[in-house]
């Protein structure tokens, strides 16, 4: 092997230098002190779904497509798959090299390219996710075990020790799927991603134990996946970095209702809640013989005498049951009388909170648009004044930047985009897409800024700098180690430590025609961490 990218989903530096300090991790710990390494700024938005293709093209999410987890269509969306990535991937690069790659869970790969070698598609892909070669799935299920992309979710409702133990065992598969598949297509490029480095801080946040047994499980799989592949080149990265957050869940749909910009309805069509994503099959059979669920019907006659979802909640909170209700009780009804979101009524929104951004509802390019084109300009900079404005309870700053979205994002596919960029100050708030009160508190552990980089091996120079890296600088390096040239449209250029051939214009990427995810699972999975509200 040539070279091999390790991904470790939201690793930083904050996360692995006391595992570092106290030697739980030594085979990562080789490859950042044998080689050189350094933050690695993550994009605006620092999110899953939307950071990891920009990692493995090398363009910006204008570029690409790929905002969020989910993808809109008008006020209608989706969960984003390969078809949505509408640039060239790192393995189709190597691919028309005339490389071999073998690709194992990288987020957003679903269904897989034709190439050279092997791809696993991991994060939203679904459980039995299509894969290439055809049939390789079951050759690696036959090899590794019961190979899933996701942890069960039958576990106790509090997300126990079942759980955390799928965790560790999902970790161990991703490992022996890809040394099976480097030792049957022996590739110049590999590529393995391990997401619970993310995961665990979600599912158990402020559990440090728990983080430090994924990192070392994590770390088992690269030593031995090093000693099996003896790659030439080693490159490690993270989408973005995770820590505490001390803020608040900042309801920017609040602000802009109460400002005119955010009309509400209570016909349950706002914007896509995790409470009306597992509805869709908890109540259906009911829905199918009775016309309306009957909870919601209850809901609907509670909402008459002010008892809305926001009130609700609250008082369920002081009683403690609010993740019981959660967790029990159907969506719809929770959701019936509720205040969301009137997408064509509203002249602005939060669609998706993980956009970090405000979309307005423009005439010509949105269904039922109500900001005039020739207003467009006059009504962002309200916007960006108002929400620039945004304080906490303690009169501090909300957003660090409040900005054009051509700052962060450019390209053939930025006007699907948000059309206002928020970014929340030092990443100590999180936004949400309800309305109601204008703050709550936060999730305890999110995304950060900065991630991290390291690269070693014979041809990397282990004195230079890696202080400036970005994201985007992933794909070009990458490509640069392989001697293969990087593409003239990337955002990011080959990092300091390697010699890069000269840039080069390739074709017109040809991406796939878009096809549905259409699997409720995949929804249900993000509506567990959080990603969807």
């Amino acid at each position: 092997m040539q070279t091999l990218l390790l991904g470790l989903d939201a690793a930083c530096f904050p996360v692995l230098r006391p595992m570092f300090e106290e030697d739980e991790l030594p085979n990562l710990r080789s490859v950042f002190e044998d080689g050189t390494a350094g933050p690695l700024e993550s994009q605006i938005p620092p999110w899953t779904a939307s950071a990891w293709p920009s990692l493995y093209t090398g363009v910006n999410p204008g570029k690409h497509g790929v905002f969020d987890f989910l993808r809109f269509d008008g006020y209608d969306w989706d969960i984003v798959n390969a078809t949505d990535v509408r640039q060239r991937t790192l393995w189709e690069y190597v691919d028309e090299a005339g490389l071999t790659s073998v690709v194992v869970n990288a987020p957003v790969t679903g269904p897989p390219s034709d190439i050279d070698g092997a791809i696993v598609p991991g994060y939203l892909s679904s459980e039995d996710p299509e894969c290439h070669p055809e049939g390789v799935l079951d050759d690696v299920r036959d090899v590794v075990g019961d190979y899933r992309v996701y942890a069960r979710r039958e576990t106790d409702e509090h997300g126990g020790e079942e759980r955390f133990e799928d965790y560790l065992e999902l970790t161990r598969m991703r490992g022996e799927a890809f040394r099976y598949l480097s030792d049957r297509f022996d590739p110049e490029f590999g590529f393995v991603q391990f997401q619970k480095t993310d995961a665990v801080f979600h599912d158990y946040p402020g559990d440090q134990e728990k983080v430090r047994q994924i990192y070392r499980a994590v770390d088992e799989q690269v030593g031995e996946i090093l000693g099996r592949c003896d790659p030439r080149t080693v490159v490690v990265a993270s989408d973005h970095g995770m820590g505490e957050y001390d803020g608040y869940e900042v309801r920017v749909n609040q602000f802009l209702h109460e400002h005119g910009a955010v009309e509400t309805t209570t016909d349950g069509q706002g914007v896509p809640s995790w409470f009306q994503i597992k509805d869709e099959r908890l109540t259906r059979d009911e829905t199918e013989t009775t016309g309306r669920p009957s909870l919601e019907r209850l809901a609907a006659l509670a909402a008459e005498f002010g008892l809305t979802y926001q009130r609700g909640k609250a008082v369920l909170e002081r009683l403690g049951l609010a993740d019981f209700i959660g967790r029990h009780v159907p969506v719809g009804a929770v959701f019936a009388a509720s205040d969301s979101v009137d997408f064509p009524s509203s002249h602005a929104y939060v669609r998706s909170p993980s956009e970090l951004g405000v979309r307005l509802n423009v005439k010509g390019r949105d269904p039922e648009g109500v900001v005039p084109p020739d207003e467009y300009d006059a009504v962002r900079d309200e916007l960006i004044e108002l929400l620039s404005g945004v304080t906490t309870p303690e009169g501090d700053p909300v957003f660090e930047e409040v900005v054009p979205r051509e700052k962060h994002i450019h390209g053939p596919h930025a006007d699907e985009a948000v059309d206002v960029v928020v970014v929340p100050s030092d990443f100590q708030h999180e936004l949400s897409a309800l309305v109601g009160k204008r703050f709550d508190e936060p999730e305890p552990w999110n995304h950060k800024r900065y991630g991290i980089v390291a690269l070693a091996g014979d041809n990397i120079d282990p004195e230079a700098d890696l202080n400036a890296a970005h994201l985007f600088d992933v794909a070009p390096t990458v490509l640069a180690t392989l001697n293969v040239a990087p593409a003239t449209l990337m955002d990011g250029e080959a990092l300091p430590p390697v010699n890069a051939p000269e840039v080069q214009t390739y074709p017109k990427y040809k991406s796939e025609p878009h096809t549905a995810t259409e699997d409720e699972d995949v929804a249900d999975r993000l509506a567990d961490l959080g990603y969807l509200e």
